[in-house]
C-alpha cells in the first residue's frame, strides 16, 4: 500500500475511533442512567407515600405547631419544608432558608415529583373541609445518583484517557513499523555505502514510496561504482600512460644527449656531424610526435572539448586531404594507391580530420610489410574501389555518407586483439612493425575519438596472413551544424 494512502486511512481511524469509543461510552452511560432513573422514581415515590400520611394531617399548620412528630421523619436523605396558604414559611428542616416566599413559587409544580440532579422535590396542598391550610414540599436527596453519575464519570474520563492512549500507542508503533524503521534501515544503508561497502537492499520489496527510494538508491549505488570503476581504469590508463610515455621519451632523449655530447668533440669528420645532426633531428621529432599525442588525447578526454566542424565539399577536400604521401610512402619503402571517389557536402574539422589521416597512414607503414602497397582511399558509400582486400567490402554496410579507408598488407592482426587496438597505449607485438618502432599507442583512439565527434565510427577488419584495413564513416552534411 502507498505510504500517501496508508497515512489517509490511518488518520481517518485515528479520527473516527475517539468518535466512536466517545458515543458508545454516551450510549452506554444513557441507558444505565434511564434504568436507573425509571427505579429510582419509583423508590422515591414509595418514600413519599410513606411522609404524605403524616404531612397531610391539618395540626402541622397552625401557628406555634408541634414539630417533633415531623422531624423524627427527617434526615440527611430528606427534607420538610411547610408552607402557610399565604406562602409563609411555617417549618423546614433545612437551615437558612427565606421565611417568606411568594404565593406563586410556592403553588408552582404542585402534584409533580420534579427530578433535578441532586434530589427529588415534591409540592402538594393540604386542605381541610374544603379550605386550603397550606402546601407541604418533600425533597429527596439523590446520594446514590450522585455518587453513580460521579463513578461513572470517572470511569468515562479513565475510559477516554485509556482509549486515547491506545491508539496513540497503535498509532506510534504502526508509523514506526511502517516509516521509521525501514528510514533508519535506509539512512544506515546509505551511511554503509559513504563508507565504500556494498549494500544489498531488502527494502526494494516494498511496493511503497520507501521502495520505490529504495530502488532509485541501488540505482544510484550501481551507477556511482560503475563511474567509479570507469575513474579507476581510467586512472590506471593515465598511470600506464605516463610511465610508458616517460620511458619512450627517455630513449630518444638519450639518444639526443649521446649524440649531442659526441658533437662537441673535435675529432668528428664533416660527414659524421652531419649524421649526427641528422639523428638529433628525427629523434625531436619523434619526441615532438609523442607529446603532440599526448596533448590531444588529454585534450579529446575533456567533456567540455568540442569540434568546430565546417560544411565543405567533399571532392574538393579530400582530393587534397589524400594528396603529398606519395613521398611519405616511398621513403618508409612502400608504394601508394591513392582513390578519391567524393560528392556532396561533408561537415568537418579540416586540421583534425588531416590528424585521423597522418595516424592511419602512420600505422599502415609502421605494421605493413615493406615492399607492399598501401591503400589510401575516400569515396562515398555503395562504391568500393579496385585493388583492395575481399574482405574490406562486405564490412561497407552505411547507406549514406562517405568512407575513409586505409590498407596495409602485412601479417594481420587475429580476432583477440582487434577491439584492444583502439584503446590507449595498447600496441601490437613490436616484432610485427617495421624494424620494432614504437610509438605511443594512442594514435588508433584519437582517431576514434576524433571520427566520432564528426557523428561517425571507426572499424578496423583484418584477415592474418593478409593484412589489415582502417574503415572510418562519416555522416553526409544534412544542412545544420
Amino acid at each position: 500500500m502507498r505510504i500517501k494512502t496508508w497515512l489517509l486511512i490511518t488518520f481517518f481511524i485515528v479520527m473516527v475511533l475517539p468518535i466512536t469509543g466517545a458515543y458508545g461510552l454516551y450510549v452506554w452511560i444513557n441507558a444505565y442512567y434511564q434504568d436507573k432513573n425509571f427505579a429510582e422514581y419509583f423508590e422515591k415515590w414509595t418514600e413519599l407515600n410513606q411522609v404524605k400520611s403524616v404531612l397531610e394531617s391539618p395540626v402541622h399548620y397552625k401557628k406555634n405547631a408541634d414539630t417533633k412528630e415531623i422531624e423524627a421523619l427527617t434526615n440527611d436523605q430528606l427534607a420538610i419544608t411547610l408552607y402557610s396558604k399565604s406562602g409563609l414559611l411555617l417549618y423546614s428542616s433545612i437551615p437558612l432558608r427565606l421565611e417568606y416566599e411568594s404565593r406563586d413559587s410556592v403553588f408552582k409544580g404542585l402534584y409533580e415529583l420534579k427530578q433535578n440532579y441532586n434530589a427529588f422535590t415534591y409540592k402538594e396542598p393540604v386542605y381541610q373541609d374544603g379550605d386550603l391550610l397550606g402546601v407541604y414540599k418533600i425533597q429527596l436527596v439523590r446520594t446514590d445518583w450522585i455518587k453513580g453519575v460521579e463513578s461513572r464519570s470517572l470511569l468515562v474520563i479513565a475510559s477516554s484517557i485509556l482509549l486515547f492512549l491506545l491508539i496513540y500507542f497503535a498509532a506510534m508503533m504502526l508509523l514506526n513499523r511502517k516509516l521509521n524503521r525501514p528510514l533508519h534501515e535506509l539512512m544506515r544503508q546509505m551511511r554503509a555505502f559513504a563508507k565504500g561497502e556494498h549494500v544489498e537492499s531488502n527494502l526494494v520489496a516494498r511496493k511503497d514510496e520507501i521502495g520505490e527510494l529504495a530502488q532509485t538508491f541501488l540505482a544510484m549505488q550501481d551507477e556511482i561504482e560503475t563511474a567509479r570503476a570507469h575513474l579507476k581504469v581510467e586512472q590506471q590508463q593515465k598511470e600506464l600512460m605516463i610511465a610508458s610515455i616517460s620511458h619512450d621519451l627517455k630513449t630518444p632523449l638519450t639518444a639526443i644527449q649521446a649524440y649531442a655530447e659526441s658533437l662537441q668533440g673535435k675529432s668528428l669528420s664533416e660527414e659524421l656531424q652531419d649524421e649526427y645532426r641528422q639523428i638529433i633531428l628525427t629523434k625531436s621529432e619523434t619526441m615532438k610526435h609523442m607529446l603532440e599525442d599526448l596533448l590531444m588525447y588529454t585534450l579529446l578526454q575533456s567533456t567540455s572539448y568540442n569540434l568546430e566542424l565546417v560544411a565543405v565539399d567533399g571532392a574538393e577536400y579530400f582530393e587534397m586531404a589524400l594528396s603529398d604521401y606519395d613521398q611519405l610512402c616511398a621513403d618508409q619503402g612502400f608504394m601508394l594507391e591513392v582513390t578519391c571517389d567524393i560528392e556532396g557536402m561533408y561537415a568537418v574539422h579540416p586540421k583534425q580530420l588531416q590528424r585521423v589521416i597522418d595516424n592511419l597512414m602512420s600505422n599502415a607503414w609502421r605494421y605493413g610489410a615493406e615492399g607492399t602497397t598501401i591503400g589510401l582511399a575516400a569515396l562515398n558509400t555503395g562504391k568500393c574501389p579496385t585493388g583492395f582486400f575481399d574482405f574490406v567490402k562486405p564490412a561497407l554496410t552505411k547507406q549514406e555518407g562517405m568512407y575513409i579507408i586505409v590498407q596495409n598488407s602485412g601479417q594481420g592482426i587475429n580476432k583477440e586483439d582487434i577491439d584492444k587496438l583502439f584503446e590507449p597505449m595498447y600496441q601490437a607485438d613490436t616484432a610485427r612493425t617495421k624494424a620494432g618502432e614504437r610509438g605511443t599507442g594512442l594514435g588508433l583512439n584519437i582517431a576514434k575519438q576524433i571520427i566520432e565527434k564528426h557523428g561517425g565510427t571507426v572499424e578496423l577488419v583484418s584477415r592474418e596472413g593478409n593484412g589489415t584495413a582502417v574503415l572510418c564513416w562519416l555522416p553526409p552534411f544534412k544542412g545544420e551544424i
